[in-house]
């Protein structure tokens, strides 16, 4: 049965971008998804360069993203983009997708979702009086042995979770020197990126893991953010003690000043009999550590796992599947959503394992809580979805 492919249309990713080659590699990976039309760069030319350089046509390589909202919405169904990747610094996300939403496109987008709690409250309003779907790429949640440990969970393997420790550590902008990177210049900008650098760029990533993994939702939280290196405005590391809503207790670790560390994304879940351990630099494994029983070694790909994790497997055992693969995990299941759409039938983001606008307004609500619980003397405030 021949699979119809979804069009795609990117804001953002140009020449010099970090990560829109990223997207660009996970939305083709399974051949679900065509690049038709882009807007990659403020610079025209810069764009356009691009854009022939993925081979597309001139006349789909905007000059900005209102033009390619406009023009692709001229074109008819057949031709036009079905959604719009939105890979820009955090202050764009929010314009782009209300002009998508309003001009009947879907949207996936990079997290956080805005750089405002207050645009992330608009972006669900808007969701709400409008049918398009809408997405968030939060890409560890794509690893299939996290959905193995969700799963794991969700069978009461654990028992009640008690305690959950998450880290995520990097060293990337641990030297001065490093503030001249382009996309360290953003990222510490609050006009771009927002109130913090690493708990809006990092650390959402770790608290968004906590919950999709344990199932829990942070009901409280005591932070201490830090801007470690002299004359920084916005956070570049931070400790968390969480609470959640069935009373177990956790740790959020994020920092960008660690010193040789890479991309140590690392989630420890304690539960009343077993706890489980999984770390995105050896994302194949998934320990698992009973009570007074042999731990056990869970791979991806051997044995028996769970259906959501067989399902994001492309590779036989011992062959690593990383980040471009869970990447592509998002792009894949998104596609599937907007067929389903399509065809009338359910389109959920839960029924396709997307995150979406609930986990857009959770991450955005963490970063708030998180920047205002750092400014208190006080110990303990309640996570709270009003700022």
């Amino acid at each position: 049965m021949s699979i119809k492919r979804i069009r795609m249309a990117m804001v953002g990713g140009g020449e010099g971008a970090f990560i829109g080659a990223v997207h660009r590699i996970a939305a083709r990976l399974d051949g679900q998804i065509d690049l038709v039309a882009g807007a990659f760069s403020s610079d025209p030319k810069r764009c356009l360069s691009t854009g022939q350089t993925l081979g597309l046509d001139p006349a789909r390589c905007y000059g900005d993203y209102q033009s390619l909202i406009t023009g692709e919405a001229q074109l008819t169904a057949d031709k036009r983009a079905d959604f719009i990747a939105i890979v820009t610094p955090n202050h764009l996300h929010f314009p782009v997708a209300k002009m998508a939403i309003e001009h009947g496109f879907h949207v996936l987008s990079d997290k956080p979702a805005t750089l405002t709690f207050a645009e992330v409250q608009q972006l669900a309003n808007l969701l709400e009086q409008n049918t398009s779907l809408y997405g968030l790429t939060h890409t560890y949640t794509g690893y299939p042995m996290v959905k193995e440990a969700k799963h794991r969970v969700i069978s009461g393997e654990l028992g009640a979770i008690r305690k959950v420790v998450v880290e995520y550590s990097q060293g990337w902008l641990s030297q001065a020197a490093d503030e001249q990177g382009k996309q360290a210049k953003w990222r510490l900008d609050a006009n771009t990126s927002g109130i913090s650098c690493c708990m809006g760029d990092i650390g959402v990533h770790a608290a968004n893991l906590v919950e999709y993994v344990s199932g829990l939702a942070i009901t409280e939280l005591c932070a201490d953010l830090n801007q470690v290196l002299p004359g920084r405005a916005l956070d570049d590391d931070g400790t968390v003690l969480l609470r959640f809503n069935n009373g177990a207790k956790g740790v959020l670790m994020a920092s960008q000043i660690a010193v040789g560390e890479e991309n140590n994304l690392r989630l420890r879940i304690y539960g009343e009999h077993a706890s489980l351990e999984w770390a995105q630099m050896d994302p194949n494994s998934l320990w698992l550590r009973p009570h007074n029983a042999p731990a056990q070694l869970l791979r991806a790909g051997v044995g028996p796992l769970s259906e959501a994790a067989m399902t994001a497997l492309r590779t036989p055992a011992g062959h690593p599947e990383g980040y471009l693969e869970a990447f592509a995990n998002i792009y894949r299941n998104f596609a599937a959503q907007i067929s389903a759409y399509k065809a009338g039938q359910v389109s959920s983001n839960e029924a396709f394992d997307v995150p979406g606008i609930d986990q857009a307004v959770r991450g955005m609500a963490f970063i708030y809580n998180a920047v205002a619980a750092s400014k208190q003397d006080s110990k303990w405030h309640p996570f709270t979805m009003d700022h």
